[in-house]
Order: structure tokens, then C-alpha cells, then sequence
């Protein structure tokens, strides 16, 4: 079934406990990092969206229980001339998680289809040439034991307009707003033309759209890291391996020949 972004834009408060579940969640997110630390597996979570559509605050409490040694966050903006001086995917490749690591992209790849697309930072041979070079890209990443959690946030005009007010208006969250979000804010229906091709040609099998309703931040908060919780389980093995027996050995040295680990 296509995507439609109109389709998520109920703004549906949470019901239920907020901090319960959140607090749920978190210790789920947890233990999928540990997973993919003792079991050397990689991971990459990706993120889009409209500005102002709650990418951040999702993020923020998607690693706050995270080993930071083992998950980066790559905030992703305009490309240096040393990146448009080479593929459009160079920049990423060289972000993508190692062994028992988590990537976390708060925005993508996917800019050559969205923003360079609608302001004209790449030809339209080039944007529509990208389709299918993401599509590959992602599939190898897959088919190299990476998969990738695509998410996408909307959120209405309504919605947007509401938040940057709030940001502009004070004065330790004005930062986040600059230029560039009523640069595109102008040219919504450009943006949403771009959005559903997007959807249209990469909604794939092996690395399928993922769309929240980020119009209430809580209900939009529970629903994202529940379906990332979801997905890295189905990735990676949630059964912890038997400790080492060398391990066992040392500790029934240290702590007496009783002393048994699950």
C-alpha cells in the first residue's frame, strides 16, 4: 500500500502512562545494545522528517540508556566541498557502524531526493539517478548483516508553525531555528511532491518506510522507539551467549567454587 503523509496527521494523545512507558522502552533499548555489543552486530537507525517534527527528543531518549562507546549520532547538514567534490554517498559510507555498534542518522542520505531536490542543489538526472543508488546502498548494507530502521516524522503546517514559535520565543531553544526551516517551510508542496516520490520509488522490502505521527511529541516519543525496539530484536539475537569458562574459572577463584553466573 502507498504511503500517504495525510494518513498521519490525527495527533492522537498517548494513552497511557507516559514515564512508565517510556522508562519500559528504554530498558527494551537497552538490552538490544547489549545484544549488539556481545554478539558483534551493527546496526543503522535513520531519521527524516519535517523541521521542528520531534527528531531530536526521539533520539535524545533512544540512547539515553546507551553505552556511549558502542552508538554515535550523526547529525547530518549542508555537505563540505571536500563531500560534493565526490559521490553524494561518500559522506555516509564512512559513517556507517562497525562491529557492536549502533549508527544513529538524524537525517540522511535521502537529502539528495528532498532537500537537494526542491532547492535545486542537484540536477534532475542526478536526484532521479539516486533513487536507485540509495536502493542499492541500502540493500548492501542489509545483505552485509547492517539492516537500517527508516524513520519518517510529519507533522501538519499547524503543527510546525506552533513549534517554531515556541522555539523563537525562547531564548535557550531559539539555536534550533534558523534561516534554512523558513526556507522550506515556503515551499511545503514542493516538499511534500518529494516526500511521496520518495516513499513511492524506496519504500522497499529490505529497508521499508516507517512513518510516525509527530503530531502529539509523547504519543510520537512511545510509537518511534517502540517500533525501533521492535525491529532491532527481529535483527539481532536477544539470548545472551554462556559466560566464558575462563571467566566462570576466575570468578570461582574470587568468589568461592559455589559462585554460579546465569
Amino acid at each position: 500500500m502507498a504511503i500517504d503523509l495525510s494518513d498521519y496527521e490525527k495527533g492522537e494523545k498517548f494513552d497511557g502512562d507516559y514515564d512508565k512507558a517510556l522508562e519500559s522502552v528504554q530498558e527494551r533499548l537497552a538490552r538490544v545494545q547489549v545484544a549488539h555489543i556481545i554478539h558483534g552486530r551493527r546496526s543503522v537507525v535513520m531519521f527524516e522528517g519535517w523541521d521542528a517534527a520531534g527528531k531530536g527528543g526521539i533520539i535524545q531518549r533512544l540512547t539515553a540508556k546507551w553505552d556511549p562507546r558502542h552508538f554515535e549520532v550523526w547529525p547530518i547538514s549542508a555537505p563540505t566541498e571536500e563531500e560534493k567534490a565526490r559521490h553524494f554517498l561518500w559522506r555516509f559510507w564512512k559513517r556507517l557502524p562497525g562491529q557492536s555498534e549502533i549508527g544513529v542518522f538524524d537525517r540522511s542520505w535521502y537529502g539528495r531526493v528532498l532537500v537537494e531536490r526542491v532547492e535545486n542543489f542537484a540536477t534532475e538526472k542526478q536526484w532521479r539517478r539516486a533513487y536507485d543508488e540509495i536502493n542499492e546502498f541500502e540493500a548492501q548494507q542489509k545483505e552485509d548483516g547492517t539492516p537500517i530502521i527508516k524513520l519518517f516524522l510529519h507533522i501538519t503546517q499547524e503543527t510546525q508553525d506552533e513549534r517554531l514559535k515556541e522555539r523563537l520565543a525562547h531564548p535557550w531553544k531559539r539555536w534550533k531555528t534558523g534561516r534554512e526551516d523558513f526556507r522550506n517551510r515556503s515551499r511545503r508542496p514542493e516538499y511534500l511532491t518529494a516526500m511521496h516520490e520518495m516513499f513511492e520509488h524506496t519504500d522497499t522490502r529490505w529497508a521499508p518506510w516507517h512513518v510516525i505521527d509527530g503530531n502529539n511529541k509523547k504519543a510520537a516519543r512511545i510509537a518511534a522507539l517502540n517500533l525501533i525496539a521492535e525491529k532491532l530484536e527481529k535483527a539481532v539475537p536477544m539470548k545472551p551467549p554462556p559466560p566464558p569458562p575462563e571467566l566462570v574459572a576466575i570468578a570461582r577463584t574470587a568468589f568461592g567454587v559455589d559462585f554460579e553466573m546465569e
